[in-house]
């Protein structure tokens, strides 16, 4: 098994991209190259970035990669709730509550790499 595998962040990660799949399967079919795609996009991103990042060979590459993943995790915030602003969405409590979940375990990843590369 890969590295980033064994990471919980990432496996939070990938089961954020299905439900934001599941989520956005039901959007207006205008919005497939819109804010359908943007999201799915933003959502992927997180754990590929955090993957990417794992795979890379020292502490200061993979804290990057970690905020790239945060950037992205704020995006899919905003499109979110967007998407409930414009009536796609009836309800966000589970949805944001695993986005707050992913941004403490990437937050306190990050703090831990901080510290390591410090010393």
């Amino acid at each position: 098994m890969r590295k980033h595998h064994e990471l919980r962040v990432w496996q939070e990660a990938i089961s954020l991209v299905k439900d934001v799949y599941q989520t956005t399967a039901s959007f207006p079919k205008e919005e497939i190259y819109a804010l359908t795609s943007q999201m799915r996009r933003a959502a992927v991103s997180i754990p590929s970035n955090i993957a990417e990042g794992a795979a890379r060979t020292g502490d200061k590459e993979f804290l990057q990669f970690l905020s790239i993943s945060r950037g992205s995790l704020s995006e899919l915030e905003t499109q979110l709730i967007i998407a409930k602003e414009l009536g796609y969405m009836l309800a966000l409590d589970d949805i944001m509550l695993k986005i707050y979940g992913l941004f403490g375990l990437l937050g306190g990843l990050m703090r831990s790499l901080r510290v390591r590369i410090s010393k």
